[in-house]
C-alpha cells in the first residue's frame, strides 16, 4: 500500500504549471525584444555562442527536479505488512432529544446546541471506542450506526435540528429500545447509552426500558438539559420575527427540566444522572465514569510498518540539479561549430 506522510505538501505541485506559463511568456517577451533590433537570422549570426535550446532544456530539468523535491518532502511511503491489530474500547450510543422544547435558551445558546457541543467534546476524548447516534422526539431514528469514524460522527452531529423528525414529543423509551438493537450483536458487555434530554412531555415506559437495557448489559446514563425554573420556546416567524410558542389559550409555554424522571431512568439503567447548566455540561464527570468501564477487544485490520521512500525522490532531484548546473546556457566555445545533425546526414550519404 502506498501513501504520502504529508499530503499537504503536494499542493506545491500547482507551482509547476504556473512556472511553465511564466517561462513561455518570458520567452515571447525576449523574442519580441530581440526582433525589435532586426532580422532574427542576422542577429543569430552576430551571437554565435547563444543557444536557443539549452535554456529550455535547463528549465525542463529544473521543473522535474522541483517536482521530485516536492514529492520527497511529502514523504512517500510503502506499506510492507498488513497486520491485524487488536484494540480495546467500549461501545456507546448517544440518544439526543430534538423536540421543540430543546430550543429553549435557559442553557446558552440553547439546550440542543449545548447538547451537540457536549457530545462533540466527548468524542474528542475518545480513542478506540465505537460510537453511534440516535435522535428522538415523538419517535426515535438512527442518525449514525455504530462506528469508529469520529469525523463522520461530528459531521452527522452538525446536521441535527428539530426539523429532522416528523413527530414531536419525548419518546425516551422508544429511543432506548432502538439503542438496544443498535449495538454490535457480538458484544455482550462494555455498552453505554447516553440520553441527553430535558425529559419534558415524557410519553412512554422509559424506566421499564432502562431496566431491560441494564439486563442486556447496557449502562444507561442521562444528562438533563435545562434549568428547573424553565424557559419559553423561541419561534422564528416566516419574516424572521422572533416570538415564543404558546398553548391553545394563547399563553406562552414554559418548558422545564423533568429531573425526577431522568434520575429514575439513570437509576434503573445502573447509570449516572448529570444535570447540565450554563457553566458545566457534565461531560468530564461522565467521561471518567465511562472510562472506568471494562473494555472489550475490537479487531481492526490496518496497514502497519511503512517504509520511507523520500530519499529516492530527493536523490533523483539532486541528480537533475547537478545536470542542470553542468549544462551552460551558452554554447561551449570549443564545440559551437559542431552540428550533430549535419554529421549524421553526411554519414548516411556515404
Amino acid at each position: 500500500m502506498f501513501q504520502f506522510a504529508h499530503t499537504n505538501y503536494l499542493y506545491f505541485l500547482l507551482l509547476i504549471p504556473v512556472m511553465i506559463i511564466i517561462f513561455i511568456v518570458s520567452l515571447q517577451i525576449k523574442k519580441k525584444a530581440v526582433k525589435s533590433f532586426g532580422d532574427l537570422e542576422i542577429i543569430a549570426d552576430l551571437m554565435p555562442n547563444v543557444s536557443v535550446r539549452r535554456p529550455k532544456l535547463k528549465f525542463i530539468l529544473l521543473l522535474f527536479a522541483l517536482s521530485f523535491i516536492i514529492i520527497g518532502i511529502a514523504g512517500p511511503q510503502f506499506g510492507t505488512k498488513l497486520k491485524k491489530v487488536k484494540r480495546e474500547g467500549i461501545e456507546m450510543i448517544f440518544a439526543l432529544d430534538v423536540s421543540n422544547s430543546m430550543m429553549a435558551e435557559d442553557i446558552k445558546p440553547n439546550r440542543l446546541e449545548r447538547s451537540k457541543q457536549a457530545i462533540s467534546k466527548l468524542i474528542d476524548k475518545l480513542h478506540n471506542d465505537k460510537i453511534g447516534m440516535i435522535v428522538f422526539a415523538g419517535d426515535a431514528y438512527t442518525q449514525l450506526p455504530i462506528t469508529t469514524d469520529y469525523s463522520a460522527a461530528k459531521m452527522f452531529l452538525s446536521t441535527i435540528n428539530p426539523s429532522i423528525v416528523p413527530k414531536q414529543g419525548t419518546a425516551i423509551g422508544t429511543a432506548i429500545n432502538l439503542a438496544m438493537s443498535s449495538f454490535s450483536p457480538d458484544n455482550n458487555k462494555s455498552k453505554a447509552l447516553i440520553i441527553i434530554t430535558d425529559g419534558e412531555n415524557h410519553e412512554d415506559n422509559a424506566v421499564e426500558m432502562a431496566e431491560k437495557a441494564k439486563d442486556e448489559g447496557i449502562v444507561v446514563h442521562t444528562i438533563g438539559m435545562g434549568l428547573s425554573k424553565g424557559a419559553p420556546i423561541p419561534v422564528i416567524g416566516s419574516y424572521g420575527q422572533r416570538d415564543f410558542r404558546t398553548d391553545k389559550n394563547g399563553k406562552v409555554v414554559i418548558t422545564k427540566l423533568n429531573e425526577p424522571m431522568l434520575q429514575e431512568i439513570a437509576s434503573a439503567g445502573n447509570g449516572l444522572y448529570i444535570r447540565a447548566n450554563n457553566s458545566n455540561a457534565g461531560i468530564n464527570t461522565l467521561f471518567r465514569k465511562i472510562n472506568k468501564m471494562d473494555k472489550t477487544e475490537i479487531d481492526a485490520k490496518i496497514y502497519s510498518e511503512y517504509d520511507e521512500r523520500f530519499q529516492y525522490a530527493i536523490a533523483v532531484a539532486l541528480f537533475l540539479l547537478l545536470v542542470d548546473f553542468l549544462i551552460l546556457e551558452r554554447k561551449n566555445k570549443f564545440f559551437k561549430d559542431v552540428n550533430v545533425f549535419k554529421l549524421n546526414v553526411h554519414k548516411t550519404k556515404n
